[in-house]
Order: C-alpha cells, then structure tokens, then sequence
C-alpha cells in the first residue's frame, strides 16, 4: 500500500484550508495530487522507506496532525494504486483507513457492482449488467474477448485489468481540478420558478466563492436540472472570458434555464458545474468601465474575506445579488 487517498473533512465552501492541509502532506511526499475541494492523493513509496512505516500507519499521524494544528478531520483509503487507494476511501470511517493490502486487490473487488468502478457509466453498467455482469468479480472472470465485443476493444481491455485490480494511475503533483460542482435540492417537487432561480443564484454565488477561494477561473458553466420522474436536462455554455465573478456566473446559469423553457415543470433538484478551470493569474479580466460591476466584484472581495475569516456561513446566498 503506497497510495494514501485523503478526505478532509471540510465545511462547505471552505476550500481556502486546502492548501495548508496539503502543506501538510508534503511534509511526508513531494508527490501530492490535489483533489479540490476536500482531498488528495499522496505517494508515500518514499516516505514508507524514509519513515520506516508503512502508508495506514502514516496516514494515522496524518490524521493527528489535521486535528492538532487545524481542528480538522479526515478519512483515508491506501492502495497499491491512486484508483484502489479512491476506491478504499469510499469504505473508511474518521480514525480507521480502509487499507487494499497489495495481492488483494481481486478480493477487495470481486464483490462490488459495476458501477463503482470509476469510468464504468450507467449506459456501460447497464449493458453489462443484461449479460450477468454486474459486479466487478464477474467482470474480472470473463474472457476479455467477451468484454471487448460488449463495450469495444479498448474500452474493454481497460475494464478487464482495472476489474483484476491492474491499477495504471499515477499520482500527479500540482494536478488541476477540471471541474467543481454544487447541487440545490428541493424539500418537495417545485414548480415555481422564482424559487428555481433563488436556487440558482444560491449555486452560483457558493461556486463563484469556491473558484475564488483557491484561485481558479473556469472556462464553461454546465446546468443539470433533475425532475420529479427522475429524468434530467444539462446544457453547457463556454463563458465570453474565464472567470469566477459569481455575477458573470449567475447571467450565464439565468441563460440557460430560460433556454431550457420549462413550463410547469416539477423540478427535484438543480446543479451547476463550473468546468475548465486555470489558474485566476492566468486569466485576463475584460475591463467595463461599469461602476456597478466594479462595485459588486469589491463587495465580492470583502464578502470573501467574511468567509475567510468567520467561515462560510458570513455572508448569505443572494446577498451578492447585484
């Protein structure tokens, strides 16, 4: 077990802790993977033989740390790969690492559904849940020739060896985050639309924070709303210019749901997902000239501050509003 997949457990919209808390892996490895808004993926080969423990007891001091210098929590998984060590995270609880010992991968594998195999889709799972399919053990005994005609050669080979606990990841240090994501779910099926569009601002100001809070901008702004039937629509639209202005945001999430034309629609949850995220010192700002929009990004300044400094529940959803 070499590979530490780490949770902390982090109020929402506090991702502004992330990058102490990954000063604190490194610590131990120079490899560390974030995984915003909450994890990260460490390599601790180095660190096993530098410390003279292995990666469960490492990952116990990790946790000791968190707690000490930050008052903060976490749940770890270990594995021979970074795809098992996410796999054992879904598994852990705070003070016990759910740990894949390397040569029982099959084992840890074999009794899970398909669907929990990361990249494995529900169009996928459904296909090869109608030939018998349907956990990982079954995967992994069939022939691989009986894969690849199921979901396509390449497609399959990878099925067949990541079902055998074949893990070929790596950990990838200063990786990006591609996307980051929220998600407003109704207490009852709503058919209003003034109450979907407080829900959208709602989601567009905490992604906005989100993005400031660790310095990114995003390039694309996806939409999924979720019905009562258990159908859902998503639309994307690429942003005029990256950004993490949440009032840029809220224009473009108003756009597309007004696109979608709802009529009396019964609407169980919405979700917007912030994608194509770069670094905020690499994204240029598009001057206006206008002093409303001037006012609200210094308002969005000190609003971050609040967050910052008394945590998230500062400032309140829709205050931003222009």
């Amino acid at each position: 077990m070499t590979i530490l997949c780490v949770r902390f457990q982090l109020p929402p919209m506090y991702e502004a802790a992330l990058p102490q808390l990954l000063g604190l892996l490194e610590e131990f490895t120079p490899v560390v993977e974030a995984l915003p808004p909450d994890g990260a993926l460490a390599d601790l080969r180095g660190a096993e033989r530098y410390f003279g423990r292995d990666a469960v007891e490492l990952a116990s001091v990790i946790r000791v740390r968190a707690l000490a210098l930050y008052g903060i929590d976490c749940v770890t998984g270990a594995g021979p790969g970074p795809m098992l060590a996410r796999m054992a995270l879904r598994d852990a609880r705070p003070g016990l690492t759910r740990a894949v010992p390397e040569g029982e991968e099959r084992d840890f594998l074999a009794g899970k559904p398909v669907v929990a195999l990361p990249g494995v889709g529900t169009a996928t799972a459904r296909t090869l849940c109608e030939y018998g399919l349907d956990t990982l053990g079954r995967v992994a005994a069939a022939p691989l020739s009986t894969l690849q005609r199921l979901v396509g050669a390449k497609a399959g080979r990878e099925l067949h060896e990541k079902a055998n606990g074949v893990d070929r990841g790596r950990v990838v240090p200063n990786g990006v985050s591609r996307s980051l994501a929220t998600e407003r779910p109704f207490t009852r099926d709503e058919l209003d639309p003034g109450r979907h569009r407080r829900a959208l601002l709602s989601a567009a100001e905490e992604l906005g924070a989100r993005l400031r809070a660790v310095d990114k901008v995003c390039r694309t702004l996806t939409l999924t709303v979720r019905y009562a039937d258990r159908s859902a629509t998503t639309r994307s639209r690429t942003l005029p210019e990256p950004t993490a202005h949440s009032a840029a945001l809220t224009r473009t999430a108003y756009d597309l749901y007004g696109a979608l034309g709802l009529q009396r629609a019964r609407v169980r949850s919405i979700a917007l997902r912030a994608e194509g995220l770069a670094p905020a010192e690499l994204a240029s700002h598009q001057l206006t000239f206008d002093p409303v929009d001037e006012k609200v990004r210094r308002i969005e300044e000190v609003a971050d501050r609040a967050r910052a400094k008394f945590g998230p529940r500062a400032v309140m959803p829709g205050s931003l509003a222009a």
